[in-house]
């Protein structure tokens, strides 16, 4: 298996993704490659600086990169060289199996959905984000990838996300929510109440591989037992950093109450464990990376802050989607569907 790695992807590129790199060739011994894909003097000093010398590492030269601030679209018709075109075009060409980059998100997106094209079968890609709850993973489905999503966008991305979580996570029948602004039938806008309409005369034909629950709000999230979430990609974006800074928050808020006074310290110090456990379960880190679901090819893309711990889970989720054949999966559900 080789993954391509956009080496100058993100804001702590190229430290955190040669570490990453580096880390995760030490675990998983299935990787025949990790295709470093970026400027070749400075990969070069950054391997020899953080002791990445597995010949299973490899630099693929890119001269360019799309920076994090630009329009990720316009800035991959510009830079045909840049580290992410280059990363998917190797994958484009069976050179490697899956590209990981946690740079430009619009750039991944636009060069993932132009370079491979979909899957037979989907319109717009999504991406699916984790959201860790009471009772496992929760994905956010399409966290950012199709702002304008149509209602048949997302009985697709029902599909593919109910793949995803039975092949990947291991859940046998995934529950699938639609999100809403009430759990009652008849809430929310056009849209939804066209989209929950589709995805419960699929389930009454007996054609879905997961069970709908119906409309969900923000709160079923984190309490209600969940595999799927289905939402625009507007929508699903805001939700996603809306969580991502509350969750910082109150990490901060804490620790400023925590100083308030000595006793205070004493109990965070005998908790530390428990704090420790809940930034595992809630941090993305640990999750890795999210896969842009529907791309004739494996793409996974990763936080922009990513660290290294967040780079060599990336791969593995890139490891992961590949070696579970997530596509194959998807595209077999999807002519079931279809050609019911």
């Amino acid at each position: 298996m080789n993954i391509a790695l956009d080496a100058m992807g993100g804001d702590h590129a190229p430290k955190a993704t040669i570490i990453g790199a580096r880390n995760a060739l030490k675990l998983y011994s299935d990787i025949d490659q990790i295709l470093l894909v970026g400027d070749t003097p400075q990969l070069e000093v950054a391997m020899q600086k953080y002791k990445l010398t597995d010949p299973r590492a490899v630099i693929v030269h890119a001269s360019d990169v799309v920076e994090m601030d630009e329009s990720g679209a316009k800035a991959l018709r510009r830079k045909k060289k840049s580290s992410i075109a280059i990363a998917t075009d190797l994958v484009k060409s069976g050179s490697a199996d899956a590209v990981v980059s946690a740079g430009n998100t619009g750039a991944a997106v636009a060069a993932a959905t132009v370079k491979l094209r979909t899957l037979k079968g989907v319109e717009r890609a999504g991406i699916a984000s984790a959201i860790p709850n009471e009772y496992g993973i929760c994905q956010i489905l399409d966290a950012g990838a199709n702002p304008e999503a149509k209602p048949q966008h997302l009985v697709t991305y029902a599909m593919m996300g109910s793949v995803y979580a039975h092949n990947v996570l291991g859940v046998e029948k995934p529950k699938v929510g639609l999100m809403s602004n009430g759990e009652e039938d008849e809430k929310g806008t056009t849209f939804t109440k066209e989209t929950f309409a589709l995805l419960k005369n699929l389930e009454a034909t007996g054609r879905a591989p997961f069970e709908f629950v119906g409309n969900v709000e923000g709160h079923d999230l984190f309490e209600s037992e969940l595999d799927v979430v289905l939402c625009d990609g507007f929508t699903g974006n805001i939700i996603l950093k809306s969580c991502e800074a509350t969750a910082k928050a109150m990490s901060k808020w804490l620790k400023l109450e925590f100083k308030r006074s000595p006793f205070r310290i004493m109990g965070a110090a005998i908790a530390r464990g428990a704090f420790k456990a809940v930034k595992k379960k809630s941090s993305y880190e640990y999750v890795g990376g999210s896969p842009l679901l529907g791309v004739n090819g494996v793409c996974i893309i990763g936080h922009g802050g990513s660290s290294p711990l967040a780079i060599q889970n990336a791969i593995r989720v890139a490891r992961e989607t590949v070696s579970l054949k997530v596509n194959p999966h998807i595209e077999e559900a999807l002519v079931e569907i279809n050609h019911p």
